[in-house]
């Protein structure tokens, strides 16, 4: 007798504690791809889909497109930090097992203003992995409520990693 797997498996760590994120690459079709991260683990399955693994604590910029012959039909970006076992998380399609949802944003006009404050944050010598979680709650509240995000700059940087230094 074959016991069914556990509904609560897929909801756990993988093994390694790393978080997965299925990527998939059909040309005007579907796209999805990683905008920033510190990738721990690139497992290529076939020539149109990968697996990437990020450790605890990783932040990274999740996107994804898809299109049908009249057009776009979804575009979203999510920036999420990958989380440890046993910490609270969020569930989200394609990763594994979740995340701390850090902004959410979805429909190309405002995908585009995510890409251009992660740009910004870059041209700012930061990299955007590196940047406070709570610019980019931030990004996503101003978004959503239709003003332009703060940019996040050096001096903000420098202020984040001192406040972090401290809460240790």
């Amino acid at each position: 007798m074959t016991v069914p797997p556990s509904p609560m498996r897929h909801r756990q760590p993988s093994e390694d504690g790393m978080t997965r994120v299925e990527l998939t690459w059909i040309e005007k079709r579907i796209e999805h791809w990683i905008r920033f991260g510190r990738v721990a683990v690139d497992e290529i399955v076939d020539r149109r889909r990968r697996i990437v693994r990020f450790r605890p604590g990783a932040i990274f910029a999740f996107v994804r497109w898809a299109a049908n012959d009249y057009g776009t039909v979804s575009s979203r970006i999510d920036i999420v930090r990958a989380v440890n076992a046993g910490e609270p998380f969020t569930t989200l399609p394609f990763v594994r097992p979740g995340g701390d949802i850090l902004l959410k944003i979805e429909g190309w006009p405002k995908v585009s203003q995510v890409l251009a404050a992660i740009d910004a944050t870059e041209a700012a010598d930061v990299d955007p992995c590196d940047a406070a979680p709570d610019h980019w709650r931030h990004v996503a509240n101003r978004i959503a409520a239709g003003h332009q995000p703060r940019p996040y700059t050096l001096e903000r940087h420098r202020a984040w990693l001192k406040r972090r230094e401290i809460e240790r």
